[in-house]
Parts: C-alpha cells; structure tokens; sequence
C-alpha cells in the first residue's frame, strides 16, 4: 500500500493522489509492482527498497546512488492471545536526495498516527532530517510505553502466583520474558543507529537538531535501561515462583495423601469387622454398629492428630 503526504502552510499534514517534490512516502508492506514504481518516479535505488521486505533486516544505515537508508527496529504485537507478546519489525527510512522522504515497513506503523493525526510539535515533512530524528523519538517512546505496562503486568501476575498451582500464569511470564529479550536487542542495535547520526556524517544537523537527537538518544537509554531491569526481575520471579508452584503441589499432595490415610481407617475396621469371626459380646449387642462407628471415628481422629503433629496434614 503506498500512502503520500505533504505538510501545509499551516504545518498540517495533508494526503496527496500523486507524487511530488518534498513530500513524504508511507510503503506499508507493499508489493514489488509498488515498489518498482516507487523506485522509478523517485530515482531510488530498487535494492535499497527490496531489502525492507525481510522481516530480519536489522538496525543500520547504508547509503545508495541517490539516497540515504535508515532502519531501526519498532515494537509490534505478534499474538493478540496472549497480552504483552510483542516481537519487533525492521522500518526503513530512506532519503532521497531528490527530495523523496520514504518509509518503508511490512506492516503498518502505529508510531506514525501522532505524525497522521497532527499530534507533533513543530512537524514538517520538508524538514528532512528532523523527521527522521522525531520518528527515532516516538520509537524510543513507543518501547518506553510498552516497557511500563510490562511492568504493570508483571506487578499483577506477581500477586495470582503466590497461591498457584497452574504452570498457565508462568507460561504467560515467559512469554513476556521473551518480548523483553526482543526489546533489549532490538533497542541496543537502535542505539548504535543513533550514535552513528550523532557523528553528524550521515545527515545535514542543525542545532535543533542536535539537541532533538540527544532527546531520542536519552529516551532510547533509558527504554535500554528498563527492558534489562525487568528482563532481570521476571528472570529472578519466575524461577521463584516455578519452584513456589512445585512447592505448592508438593503441600496438596501430602495433604492428599494425609487424608487418604485417615479415611481408609473405617474402610479397614469395616472390613475386618465384616470377616466371618465371632466378635464376642459386640456382635450380638443392640448397639455394635454405633461401637463400631465410634470405634472408627475415634481411631481416625487419633491417627489424624498423629499426623498433624508429623506435619504430614
């Protein structure tokens, strides 16, 4: 799918029907007919824009004939059955030195609504560089958004797994451990990314756009910081709460096997008492079955108490 903009007199983005000068090129998982196109009428090299169309790209910025390509990896969610599954996906960045700013990503790019829906200071799609530096920003933002609500999570399932016995909630914990891997990675190969355009031999830097880019290195340090930090916590909370749960299993099992025991003590009396022996005086009393009954009940309160003390109930 190819969507084109353009920013107004007003700052305003504005969408267009055909290309032009100075306008920015939105390519969410397109075709090689798309990307031909794209290709042709911006004089952008064809590899430059093909090499998007691998899931794996990763993080880096590689210069062609006529354009600059920078890509970064941005969070996603890959399974909405489970809450906080996310893995990340290779977006493309591409600056073309006839005025063409590109995007290119296999699938749609939610860190773009704000830039959509006007939501950004001081925007404009001419501003080149400081588009691409504001977009390092909202992907800095976007992990540090999905990094707190980790955390939140993780608060909630800490306080269901102190009486589990279901392995359920732990498999959910290593699902969002492994989303956390997937963040540290891809947020250290960002930051390399960054530090390369601090250099300021990749794009022309102003000095509002030095100090923009220290803000997207800053956030994207810091969404480094919280991904290793929590990554450590649920490492450290789900080993205790596996050997928690097994405890937890351990306890009913033995409870289990407490009452078994005590329970089977009138089953036993029953069955001697049903043998084919004289019992004396309590066979031909009135009130044998209330003995018996007593008898067991009794046995059985004795034998639960032993086992009490045995820490076996």
């Amino acid at each position: 799918m190819i969507n084109i903009y353009t920013t107004d007199v007003n700052k305003k983005l504005k969408e267009l029907k055909i290309l032009q000068k100075e306008c920015w090129i939105d390519l969410i998982n397109p075709s090689i007919e798309e990307i031909k196109e794209i290709s042709s009428k911006t004089n952008t090299d064809l590899d430059l824009l093909t090499k998007l169309l691998d899931d794996e790209e990763l993080p880096r910025i590689e210069f062609g004939d006529n354009a600059t390509l920078i890509v970064v990896d941005t969070p996603y969610v890959s399974d909405t059955n489970y809450k906080h599954k996310y893995n990340t996906d290779p977006l493309g960045i591409i600056i073309n030195n006839d005025g063409y700013f590109i995007t290119i990503s296999p699938k749609e790019q939610m860190l773009f609504d704000d830039f959509k829906n006007n939501k950004v200071r001081e925007f404009d799609v001419k501003k080149r560089t400081k588009f691409v530096i504001q977009i390092l920003l909202k992907t800095a933002s976007a992990y540090q958004k999905e990094l707190k609500a980790i955390n939140e999570y993780i608060n909630e399932k800490e306080k269901m797994l102190h009486k589990s016995t279901n392995s359920k909630k732990l498999i959910e914990l290593l699902n969002v451990e492994k989303t956390l891997v997937y963040f540290s990675t891809s947020l250290k190969a960002n930051d390399v990314v960054l530090e390369k355009l601090a250099k300021g031999n990749v794009l022309t830097m102003y000095e509002e756009d030095t100090d923009l880019l220290e803000d997207a290195m800053i956030e994207n340090k810091q969404a480094i910081e919280m991904a290793n930090i929590y990554r450590e916590i649920l490492t450290s909370m789900t080993d205790t709460y596996a050997t928690i749960i097994s405890n937890n299993l351990n306890v009913i099992m033995k409870f289990l096997a407490g009452i078994t025991i005590v329970f089977s003590i009138p089953t036993m009396v029953a069955s001697f008492i049903g043998m084919n022996v004289p019992l004396g005086e309590i066979g031909t009393s009135p009130f044998s079955f209330i003995l018996i009954i007593a008898f067991s009940f009794v046995l059985s309160i004795i034998i639960a108490i032993i086992l009490k003390k045995k820490n076996m109930l």
